[in-house]
């Protein structure tokens, strides 16, 4: 089967900061090939190509005290990410962050989603469900 898959996030509360924190997207939508394992999160590419990621990822009590949010793609290779700066008049009730890259994989390789809060304090949440989700497929 042609690789491709899309997981939703469970919830995640009051994250650490200073930390990346590996996003739990454990509830499968479809996985073409079974190459997403929902124990760790993480996606394995069956063969080599070009695989395209994207995500989206609700951040909820986003704290305008944090110097910035990244969000990544860790891969074997490299990593890709989203950043922004909560320069906002007050906490924010939520906000999307996205990201999406077209990313070179040998076979075996992995992929996950991290998040990452630079100071402030620890009180944001990602919404779970189909607020946040994770998907990618083998593009060539």
């Amino acid at each position: 089967a042609q690789p491709a898959f899309s997981v939703t996030s469970a919830a995640l509360t009051n994250f650490s900061i200073n930390t990346a924190i590996k996003l739990p997207f454990n509830t499968e939508i479809f996985d073409n090939n079974s190459d997403f394992n929902t124990s760790t999160n993480t996606f394995t590419a069956p063969v080599t190509g070009k695989y395209q990621f994207n995500t989206i990822v609700r951040v909820d009590n986003m704290d305008t005290g944090a110097d910035y949010y990244h969000l990544y793609f860790y891969t074997s290779n490299r990593y890709y990410f989203d950043i922004i700066t909560p320069y906002f008049t007050q906490d924010a009730t939520y906000m999307n962050m996205r990201c999406s890259a077209l990313v070179d994989m040998d076979a075996n390789d992995t992929a996950f989603v991290m998040i990452f809060q630079a100071t402030g304090t620890a009180q944001s949440d990602i919404s779970g469900g189909t607020d946040s989700h994770f998907s990618g497929y083998l593009a060539c």
